[in-house]
């Protein structure tokens, strides 16, 4: 096995911010998942999809992965936060892997209440070792902005490098 990839799905950008400075930080690949149905239509359509999935725990199914996680036995995973908890895209990802004998390093970004999505992610990766989870805030008013002090995503960052 080889030591770790940075799995992620981001809608608007945040949570791919995050997954490629992982990825600068770490050297580790960087894959990115999608739905084999990419969602469509106005912002206001995609986000009743999206709730409407959480909602009754739809598990989309998604495009190629292009590597096999068992081949890893550290997956650091990424999702924006929906209705307090995953994106149903991570959800489906989450449920595909056998996670023991491995270790899981969950990320949320969320530009409000964090809910319970770190605990869902732990509870569907029965098996895996959780190391690290971390919730990030963006602010809910300006796109992109980090919200999450500087240093301590910089601390978790350098945390992250240490345990693989």
């Amino acid at each position: 096995m080889s030591s770790a990839v940075i799995v992620y799905y981001s809608m608007d950008g945040n949570t791919k911010q995050i997954a490629e400075q992982i990825q600068r930080e770490t050297g580790y690949p960087l894959v990115r998942l999608e739905p084999a149905v990419p969602y469509t239509g106005t912002d206001e359509e995609i986000v009743a999809q999206g709730q409407e999935e959480v909602n009754r725990g739809f598990r989309p199914e998604l495009k190629p992965l292009g590597f096999d996680p068992e081949e890893y036995d550290t997956v650091i995973v990424g999702t924006p936060t929906w209705w307090y908890t995953m994106a149903s895209p991570v959800l489906s990802f989450l449920s595909q892997v056998d996670w023991r004998r491995k270790t899981l390093i969950p990320f949320q970004t969320h530009a409000g209440w964090p809910g319970h999505c770190l605990e869902d992610m732990e509870q569907i990766c029965q098996g895996a070792r959780v190391l690290c989870p971390k919730k990030i805030h963006f602010s809910p008013q300006q796109f992109g902005k980090l919200e999450t002090p500087r240093q301590e995503l910089e601390q978790w960052l350098t945390q992250l490098k240490t345990l693989v």
